[in-house]
């Protein structure tokens, strides 16, 4: 039953924002389910560094909502990820868009609950706040509807204030974490420091100071000021998701953070309306809704209005989370990993220590010592850093953690486990074996400290990184050692 009497619920004011909405979310939907598949058996699996089954167990995994509560397996694990990764790709192409509202809504609802399930038993390799914010933006961007029906007003407000918790909570984290973002030095440190730096992120630190400066100024305006406007008329909205969108592309093209700086990049596009993106780009031709006067089935606003009032309910902790003293980053409130807390960067390490590992032939570890080279985190001080994102290399970024102090967790001397044993599996997720798929006698970690060469040593020597060892982590041990 078609009641047009609900014509304030919808508007054919946005339907290039909800086609870049569902198909960027579904995009990175894909992205996430590859990954699984590709990385997880070896992380997480049967055999795996932190093994699902082992997690199970705990008090704490069984009241997760998970499909594995009742039964894990690598095959079923792959037949999830596949599964999801296929509806994905659909969502993608637009093909359940032409079709009527409530197939978009279930097909994001499974990709949802199917990611749901991966992240609460993904332990430490899954504990990022991006796997929270797909979570959440799968779920409420399902209530867009299709090109069959207008957008929901309510759903793109909402969307907008996912927005607004992730920049203003990022903002007001850096506020209130360390000096250097209120001194305007954070950026002297930052491109050099970060997880997993880029191909452009040494010439990025390389800049003037004074342009590092005003990056801090600029990150600053754009997480604490232009969220507020992204609840203002057009084309104001637009300005600010503009601002914010430009500032995202500045951490794309500088730094590897998986998908979080992509998918807040299609996220920002609830507040472009379609007057602006004709304005900007002439004779733009998207598919329009085919009730652009705001027309919506019954059946389906009900359920709309339902979940937006469930999303609005849940609000409450993360919004006093934000004016809070003791602000939590990066924190889910519920089990479900909806309406969450978001933040990074508190903090900017000022010093880079990177954790090597190594191994040998020789019996006695007198000699022969090779490196293990992993795909992101830098190694080879000759080697230029490659672009990942928005792929999540999950056992980089943990050696990254480890090298700041985190605690290994179990999953460090699992891996040096694993090394020794040359698993295959284990051994896809590194870049360069040196043993060829045969296992050392002995390995072992050492520290070492980096940092990007300058011009001029870079000309002298064409090394990027310059590095000095710093100690042992890990003493060589052998197979009979662990």
């Amino acid at each position: 039953m078609d009641w047009q009497g609900m014509s304030w619920l919808g508007t054919g004011d946005y339907d290039v924002a909800r086609e870049v909405l569902q198909r960027g979310v579904a995009a990175v939907f894909l992205i996430a389910f590859l990954s699984a598949a590709d990385q997880f058996p070896a992380l997480l699996g049967e055999h795996g560094l932190l093994p699902v089954p082992r997690f199970l167990g705990s008090a704490y995994a069984r009241r997760q909502p998970t499909v594995f509560r009742w039964h894990y397996s690598d095959r079923m694990l792959r037949l999830i990820a596949w599964g999801g990764a296929v509806v994905a790709a659909s969502l993608v192409a637009g093909l359940p868009q032409h079709v009527q509202p409530w197939l978009t809504t279930v097909l994001f609802l499974l990709l949802w609950g199917a990611y749901l399930s991966i992240v609460n038993v993904g332990q430490t390799f899954y504990g990022f706040g991006w796997e929270s914010l797909l979570c959440e933006a799968g779920f409420t961007v399902a209530w867009l509807g299709s090109s069959t029906t207008a957008t929901p007003v309510t759903t793109l407000f909402l969307i907008r204030w996912l927005v607004f918790r992730l920049e203003f909570g990022a903002g007001m984290i850096k506020l209130r974490g360390g000096q250097e973002w209120r001194d305007l030095t954070a950026l002297y440190y930052h491109h050099e420091t970060q997880p997993m730096p880029g191909p452009l992120s040494r010439q990025a630190h390389l800049l003037p100071k004074w342009l590092h400066r005003g990056e801090v100024l600029g990150n600053h305006f754009a997480q604490l000021v232009c969220p507020f406007f992204l609840f203002a008329p057009q084309p104001i909205a637009s300005i600010a998701a503009a601002v914010m969108i430009v500032t995202q592309l500045w951490l794309i093209v500088t730094g590897n953070f998986a998908w979080l700086n992509w998918i807040t990049v299609v996220l920002l596009f609830s507040g472009i309306s379609d007057e602006v993106v004709h304005a900007v780009i002439p004779g733009w031709a998207w598919p329009v809704s085919a009730s652009a006067g705001g027309g919506m089935p019954l059946w389906y606003a009900v359920p709309v209005l339902a979940a937006s009032v469930l999303l609005v309910y849940l609000s409450w902790w993360p919004a006093r989370n934000l004016v809070a003293k003791r602000q939590l980053m990066n924190a889910s409130f519920n089990r479900w990993h909806l309406v969450n807390a978001y933040g990074a960067f508190g903090t900017v390490t000022k010093r880079r220590d990177e954790i090597v590992i190594e191994g040998t032939d020789a019996a006695d570890g007198a000699s022969g010592w090779r490196e293990y080279e992993f795909h992101g985190k830098p190694g080879d001080p000759s080697r230029v850093p490659r672009w990942f994102a928005p792929y999540h290399l999950r056992l980089d970024w943990l050696m990254w953690f480890l090298a700041l102090g985190a605690e290994g967790g179990g999953w460090f001397d699992m891996l040096l486990v694993r090394l020794l044993q040359a698993d295959r599996p284990t051994l896809r997720l590194l870049r360069v074996d040196p043993f060829d798929g045969l296992p050392p006698r002995l390995v072992r970690a050492r520290v070492f400290r980096y940092r990007f060469a300058t011009r001029a040593e870079h000309r002298q020597t064409g090394l990027v990184w310059i590095r000095e060892e710093r100690g042992l982590l890990v003493p060589p041990v052998g197979g009979r050692d662990r």
